[in-house]
């Protein structure tokens, strides 16, 4: 069958003369691009892949399309760290010239085996526009860095009977002496799966069968993206990036959205007990989230800061999207909770730290950054309406607003000259307990926010495209209320 042929299907081996160079040059002198966030030189980046803690270095993999702020052939970008706070970028790690995956290596994951770190990828194949397989495919990287395609690629070549050519994002573990492939998948009748893969040695694969996850997502749930599962205090978790979920009150408001399963996994028997499933984010922009072990065991997740088929401000710059800061993971009481990955904190210099006190009415906490982490107290809270803007100046501002009667938190980035994706709404918000104090820390980088609200249990994670003098932050109440803060600068090489 003749294979699916359109521009955006070339590799940077096809670049003309110069033309990388001059992508890189045009996107370089953008007010908007992140410092501490990874982000793409220039080009498209969605998905992190392949995420590591390998040879005493981390390794984030991502998926990447040089030629312009656009989903074409994606190839896997890679950046390393010894800290999590420096990245250095590396040569692309995946091109995808072969027949196998002609159009595009997507995302995947990578695991650890016998030394050397094994990274699989779904190969795309494309027949029409409409008309599509898959293969799944592995790379691997030795202790030196070199990368190289595995010589019996694919590894598993097509789909089972009984799915659509929607299998994609492998994601492999090893229980007891077998490795286990999760892949998201769509049946036939095209709706949402997890289908299993198993194997001796990580290379040789055979089909299981299908994951029973009772998760009564509706039928209008076409697809299960990029499964993630991991095994934390004893309680097994799935991630999981359904599409086609209808938006509730609090709930499933983005395009696509992202939920966490707690529950048993009994792998052998193809079951997840599901005891309780969860919105992972609450932001605007968010997809996609891998984890990880990282250096001393802890379980580490980025995710996509961004969303599909929307644009984006700087798309106009010829680059689009960044990660998520390195997030620390913990289970507690079926819940899942996000921290910021300790090591950030060495990016903070001198702070500036203060009081306040409101009756009613707005107080200014901060103003001329543009990169800062912010720790907010607030206590005595006897106000029905509270909360705060950020980015804020007399024309724009993101409000982050605390309703207790209602007991929601709700953001909002609608006042910004810089508007997009209104179509799917300009406001985002969650059901919260909200007593007389809550606790806030927050990360902004130029044009992404991450908010973390008591200690992790709620994050919104955003996009923000401000003019260059939106920087300021206040505090508003209906009544009175109480507060302290720290305010830390935040310095960080920017990767260019």
């Amino acid at each position: 069958m003749n294979r699916y042929t359109e521009p955006k299907y070339r590799t940077i081996n096809d670049a003309k003369e110069n033309e990388l160079d001059q992508l890189q040059a045009k996107s370089t002198s953008s007010t908007w691009k992140p410092a501490y966030h990874i982000h793409p030189g220039y080009g498209l980046m969605n998905d992190p892949n392949g995420l590591a803690y390998f040879n005493g270095e981390f390794h984030v993999f991502y998926q990447w399309y040089p030629f312009g702020p656009t989903h074409g052939m994606k190839h896997w970008a890679h950046v390393k760290s010894t800290d999590l706070i420096d990245w250095k970028r590396l040569p692309t790690a995946i091109v995808p010239v072969e027949d196998y995956e002609s159009h595009g290596a997507y995302s995947g994951a990578s695991i650890e085996v016998d030394g050397e770190l094994y990274l699989y990828y779904t190969g795309n194949i494309k027949y029409s526009a409409e008309e599509r397989s898959a293969n799944q495919c592995l790379a691997i990287m030795d202790k030196d860095g070199a990368i190289r395609k595995y010589e019996q690629n694919p590894i598993i070549e097509g789909v089972p009977e009984g799915y659509t050519g929607h299998v994609r994002d492998p994601k492999v573990f090893k229980k007891n002496d077998t490795y286990y492939m999760l892949l998201g998948a769509q049946r036939s009748n095209l709706t949402g799966a997890i289908i299993v893969y198993e194997s001796s040695n990580a290379r040789d694969w055979s089909f299981k069968g299908e994951l029973d996850l009772d998760l009564n997502l509706p039928d209008t749930c076409y697809m299960l993206e990029c499964p993630d599962y991991f095994e934390l205090n004893g309680q097994d978790v799935l991630v999981v990036s359904p599409q086609g979920l209808e938006p509730e009150e609090h709930a499933y408001q983005n395009l696509y959205n992202v939920i966490y399963v707690h529950g048993e996994l009994d792998i052998e028997n193809l079951t997840f007990k599901v005891e309780s499933h969860h919105e992972l984010d609450k932001g605007f922009d968010f997809y996609a989230p891998q984890t990880f072990e990282g250096k001393n065991k802890e379980r580490l997740l980025f995710g996509w800061a961004g969303m599909g088929e929307m644009d984006y401000p700087s798309d106009k710059e010829g680059w689009a999207h960044c990660l998520t800061i390195p997030r620390e993971v913990d289970v507690l009481d079926g819940r899942l909770i996000q921290k910021p990955a300790k090591e950030l904190k060495k990016l903070r210099t001198e702070p500036a730290k203060g009081e306040f006190s409101l009756s009613q009415g707005t107080t200014e906490i901060g103003a001329g950054s543009d990169q800062y982490e912010l720790e907010l107290s607030l206590e005595s809270i006897e106000a029905e309406i509270f909360g705060l803007r950020l980015f804020s100046s007399e024309t724009e501002g993101l409000v982050l607003e605390f309703n207790r009667s209602e007991q929601t938190v709700t953001l909002n980035r609608e006042n910004f000259a810089e508007t997009f994706g209104g179509e799917y709404g300009f406001e985002r918000s969650s059901k919260l307990e909200i007593g007389e104090s809550v606790d806030l820390q927050i990360f902004v980088d130029r044009s992404i926010v991450e908010i973390f609200i008591n200690g992790g249990e709620t994050v919104f994670t955003s996009r923000v495209f401000p003019l260059e003098k939106s920087t300021g932050i206040e505090v508003f109440a209906d009544r009175k209320m109480m507060g302290s803060f720290i305010n830390h600068s935040l310095i960080a090489e920017n990767l260019l």
